[in-house]
């Protein structure tokens, strides 16, 4: 087995194992690194990376909105968001916008660190609740 086949071995064995609160946060860092890697076709001149990355991104974030439990308040902030970072990556890929690439990466990356940060403080109280 190469090192190639061994790295996405271990990848795949990594998704199937993870909690579901961790692979939301497996879904954020994909979702910001293809933005990222959008942004870095796009100022390279790659129209055709640019676009796949970009496309991407809006899978990621419509298996988010797909995935809300819309029975809490919350949810509808997030779908809101969802819906937004959804249209200005379309805009992006549409009109070739580096401003609103970033405007999408900046946003997923707050709503990232915003369940990270949400992910550190259940993490206690599911200790202490076994």
């Amino acid at each position: 087995m190469n090192a190639n086949a061994s790295a996405n071995a271990y990848k795949q064995q990594q998704i199937m194992t993870a909690p579901p609160e961790e692979l939301t946060l497996m879904l954020y860092n994909g979702a910001i690194r293809f933005v990222s890697e959008s942004i870095v076709a796009l100022e390279a001149g790659d129209l055709q990376k640019c676009h796949h990355k970009n496309m991407r991104v809006q899978d990621i974030v419509k298996e988010f909105m797909c995935t809300l439990d819309m029975q809490y308040e919350l949810s509808q902030d997030w779908l809101r968001l969802y819906e937004y970072i959804e249209y200005r990556l379309i805009q992006a890929n549409v009109k070739k916008d580096k401003e609103m690439l970033m405007e999408a990466k900046g946003l997923l990356t707050e709503l990232r660190d915003a369940w990270f940060q949400a992910m550190k403080q259940i993490r206690p109280a599911q200790a202490v609740g076994r």
